[in-house]
Order: C-alpha cells, then structure tokens, then sequence
C-alpha cells in the first residue's frame, strides 16, 4: 500500500473518530481490500465446509468496529489491529454456536501454519482460542502479539507498530510466547 494511502486512511480514521460521519464513507473503500486480506488469513485456519465467508466476516467486523463509539482510532495499524481482533472473536463465537449446536461431533479444527513458526499442528479452535486467552492473563502485550501475528496476519515490524513497541521487544515476546505455547500444545 503506498504511503499517501496509509497516511489518508489515518488521517480518514482521526476524522471519523472526531465526529466526522462523511469519513466514514470515504474510508471503507480504502481499507475493504486489506480487511479482506485479515478476513482470508483467518479462514484459511477454519475447516473447509466453514459456513462464514469473508464477505460476511469483513461486513460483520467493520460493522463492529464502526460501532465502538468509545474507541478513538490512533493510526492505520491500531485500526487493522483491532479489526483483526474483532473477527477473531466472530470466529470464536461462530465456532462456539457451531460446536452447541452439534454436541458430540469432531471439534472445529485450525491448522497453525509454517508462517507462525512452532505452532505446527491442528488444533481445536476453541481450545486454542482458551490457551491464548490463559497466555495473555500472564503475559498481556505478548498475547496481543500472538494474536495480531497468528490472526492478523501480521509480520512483526506491523505487530511492533500496532502494540507501540520496539522490533527487538516485539521478536523477544515473539520468541517467549512461540516456547510457552509450544511448551503447552506438546502437553495436550
């Protein structure tokens, strides 16, 4: 995405978030190709016959996110960040209303992919969605790395900048939060 566009989509966000409803409008567009991107590195971890699509996933997270009235977006990767993590929580949701409403049958399975390094197996969604939530209760930013990295789809300069910290802080809770959930999946 060239430069002009990053800082026209902060600059559109500052606007919305200051009260200005037409931002709104202009910013969509310019922000639909790389939800859609978030949208279809989180289903590609979803089984095969999922039902979401990513049509439905960007609409229903932009919907959310232009909701949170108390959010006050700082930047184009505070934005993408929290996107990310709204449609993690509509997988998680999604998921468990799937998993209610077939009591008994296999769980949803994720597949953590080469690209998030040590976690290389299948996983129920669910489950992995708790491990996460266990990790961030101890160690927060990395958790919130986790999730912009594995669910976002994130590389960690991006990851870096959403979470306002260094590259080099970024890769040593990288590395810490790879050895605790690789420590916990080998467990279960």
């Amino acid at each position: 995405m060239a430069s002009g566009s990053r800082e026209n989509i902060t600059r559109l966000l500052l606007d919305w978030s200051g009260g200005n409803e037409a931002a709104l409008s202009d910013l969509f567009p310019l922000v639909y190709d790389e939800l859609r991107a978030i949208a279809q590195s989180h289903l590609r971890r979803e089984r095969s016959e999922h039902t979401l699509q990513r049509t439905a996933l960007v609409h229903e997270a932009f919907l959310r996110l232009v909701d949170q009235k108390s959010v006050t977006y700082q930047s184009r990767a505070h934005f993408f960040g929290l996107a990310s993590q709204m449609m993690r929580r509509i997988l998680v949701d999604h998921a468990r209303k799937r998993s209610a409403a077939k009591r008994g049958s296999d769980p949803v399975k994720v597949e953590l992919d080469d690209a998030r390094d040590a976690m290389d197996t299948d996983l129920d969604f669910d489950e992995f969605d708790r491990l996460l939530q266990r990790y961030e209760a101890l160690e927060p930013r990395a958790g919130r790395l986790v999730e912009l990295r594995f669910f976002g789809g994130l590389n960690i300069d991006e990851a870096a900048t959403v979470l306002n910290i260094s590259v080099a802080t970024a890769k040593r809770d990288w590395s810490l939060a790879r050895a605790w959930l690789q420590r916990e999946l080998t467990r279960g």
